[in-house]
């Protein structure tokens, strides 16, 4: 069974950084496309960003590209999104998940089976 589990969210003042983690376990995690979603109170989890499976391929929301870079280990089964420049929009809560059997992103959230239970993030203005 894949589990997976994210960490490094936090409280962070706007204009501030933060790096999320997100380990994988259960699994071969080179096989899996991965990717970074959120969901604020009252509101659709939303796409963040994704990597394809040799970091060859990666994707952002509008809303963050150019302040966030995702990023993976696959000695460590660990993926990566680093935050900077935060606004108080950043605030939700983020999940990882992955995406196993096939070798493109998706940005919806129905394109991935195996998900964690989400890291707070929350930017104060």
């Amino acid at each position: 069974q894949v589990q997976l589990a994210e960490s490094g969210g936090g409280l962070v003042e706007a204009g501030g950084s933060l790096r999320l983690s997100c380990v994988v376990s259960g699994g071969t995690f080179n096989d899996f496309v991965m990717a970074w979603f959120r969901q604020a109170p009252g509101k659709e989890r939303e796409f963040v960003s994704a990597i394809t499976r040799n970091s060859g391929t990666t994707a952002y929301a509008d809303s963050v590209k150019g302040r966030a870079a995702i990023s993976r280990d696959n000695v460590k089964n660990t993926m990566y999104l680093q935050m900077n420049r935060l606004k108080p929009e950043d605030t939700a809560v983020y999940y990882c998940a992955a995406r196993s059997g096939f070798i493109t992103i998706s940005r919806v959230p129905g394109g991935y089976r195996d998900w964690g239970r989400g890291t707070q993030v929350t930017v104060s203005s």
